[in-house]
C-alpha cells in the first residue's frame, strides 16, 4: 500500500480507502470526491462548528453550553446566557468568536462553548 489518502473528514479514521472515483470511510460509511475536497481546501474557508456540531456563521445568536470564569470578575458567565450577533475570526488559543456579552462587554469565545439557537 504505497498510497497516502487523506483521513475522513467526518470521523477523521485513518483507514479510508479507494473505490473508483471516491474515496470511502469503513468506520462511519462517509463517502466523498478527493477532487472535492482539494478545491475545498483551495478555496481557504474555515468552517467553524459549535459544541453540538452545527455551522456558525457571522451575526448568528448562541447560547453558552456551560459555565465561563471570568478574569476580574467575581461572576462568570452563565450557562444558557445567549450571545447575539457574533463574528467569526482567526483567534488565538481556538477563541475563533469575537462577540459582546451582555454585562460583561466585548470579548472572544472557543465555538466549543457555544450552541447555535
Amino acid at each position: 500500500m504505497s498510497e497516502n489518502l487523506p483521513p475522513c473528514p467526518e470521523c477523521a479514521g485513518a483507514h479510508t480507502y479507494g473505490m473508483g472515483a471516491l474515496l470511502v470511510c469503513p468506520e462511519c460509511g462517509h463517502e466523498w470526491s478527493p477532487s472535492a475536497e482539494s478545491a475545498d481546501d483551495a478555496s481557504g474557508s474555515r468552517v467553524i462548528k459549535d459544541a453540538v456540531g452545527n455551522v456558525l456563521a457571522h451575526g448568528d445568536t448562541v447560547t453558552v453550553v456551560r459555565t465561563l470564569k471570568v478574569k476580574g470578575s467575581p461572576t462568570g458567565i452563565k450557562a444558557g446566557t445567549k450571545v447575539r450577533n457574533i463574528r467569526l475570526v482567526d483567534g488565538v488559543d481556538g477563541h475563533d468568536i469575537d462577540c459582546k456579552v451582555d454585562g460583561f462587554g466585548a470579548m472572544r469565545l472557543k465555538s466549543g462553548v457555544v450552541k447555535k439557537v
